[in-house]
């Protein structure tokens, strides 16, 4: 395990993963570019960068069971930027449904919060995410207090159950898609409270 652990220690290791994070918009921008978001290039924005969104989360969320089964922790470097990518991707999904679906009509948006389920869970994800990229930095973890910091950022569950029943009253027949997070959400809830044997 020493190779891979002196990769993640590379000085390249964290600007190779902020492209790839990256790298969807990219696509996203050359698909736009070139007209090839289908018939409904709102809806594919919409969809893509919600996508995007959860499999990001997720994989910040995979970041502490990694670390403790392989033995590698400086994994841990990569938590805090995937974790602002996710967020990223959230608020452009947000920005897309609110400014080029709603036409930043707040009236019609703030009806569609209280009364379509669906956004509603939407919104309680986003929310919840706010205050955990806020104190992503050092100096809010010596603020806050390791103990409280990590009590804080523990919602970050809640934020990604909240996103999963988005999808899920979304799609409402085809639930392949947010029943997959949800089995990978589950697995790595469940990874947290293994207790992992280490060889002596």
């Amino acid at each position: 395990m020493s190779g891979l652990s002196s990769l993640w220690r590379a000085r390249w290791s964290k600007p190779a993963l902020f492209i790839v994070c990256l790298t969807p918009v990219f696509r996203l921008y050359f698909r736009f570019r070139t007209d090839d978001l289908g018939p409904n290039p709102i809806e594919e924005l919409t969809h893509v960068t919600g996508d995007w969104a959860m499999w990001i989360l997720l994989a910040s969320l995979s970041i502490s069971p990694l670390r403790k089964i392989f033995g590698q922790p400086d994994l841990i470097r990569f938590r805090k930027m995937l974790g602002l990518f996710a967020f990223f991707y959230a608020i452009l999904h947000f920005t897309i449904w609110g400014y080029l679906d709603k036409m930043l009509n707040i009236e019609e948006m703030w009806e569609d919060v209280l009364f379509r389920r669906f956004i509603t869970a939407g919104m309680v994800s986003l929310l919840i995410m706010i205050p955990l990229a806020i104190t992503s930095t050092a100096g809010w973890i010596r603020r806050m207090g390791g103990k409280n910091w990590r009590r804080l950022h523990r919602l970050v569950y809640i934020s990604a159950i909240s996103a999963i029943v988005h999808y899920w009253w979304i799609v409402k027949s085809d639930i392949r898609y947010p029943a997959l997070y949800a089995a990978i959400l589950i697995l790595l809830f469940a990874l947290r409270w293994i207790p992992v044997k280490r060889s002596a």
